[in-house]
């Protein structure tokens, strides 16, 4: 299956307890088909002491999103991503579907 969002990507939150939130994909997990998003999401995570952390404790972390739940962001509003073939050379690039545009 083809991914249609890619890290650095803007996203907004469609669903689920963080819905509304924005933020920047930090990585995508192909086998999953889950993605983590910058600051959305946040989780507490138990950690024992070690030797990068000696205290150990609590750290608040990203948790991971679904990929049908998150939406691409162009111009402030969200959209879903096409492919359109470049006629001069020929290769595939992602657009937006509501503003036909060239995503980079």
């Amino acid at each position: 299956m083809k991914l249609k969002l890619k890290k650095d990507d803007l996203v907004r939150v469609i669903s689920g307890n963080a819905r509304g939130q924005e933020g920047k994909i930090v990585s995508i997990n192909t086998k999953t088909l889950r993605v983590i998003v910058e600051g959305v999401n946040m989780i507490s995570k138990h950690t024992k002491p070690n030797a990068k952390s000696p205290n150990g404790g609590i750290v608040k972390q990203e948790g991971s999103i679904h990929l049908s739940n998150v939406m691409l962001v162009v111009g402030g509003k969200t959209t879903r991503v096409g492919r359109s073939v470049d006629e001069k050379t020929g290769k595939i690039t992602r657009i937006a579907k509501s503003t036909k545009e060239v995503i980079k």
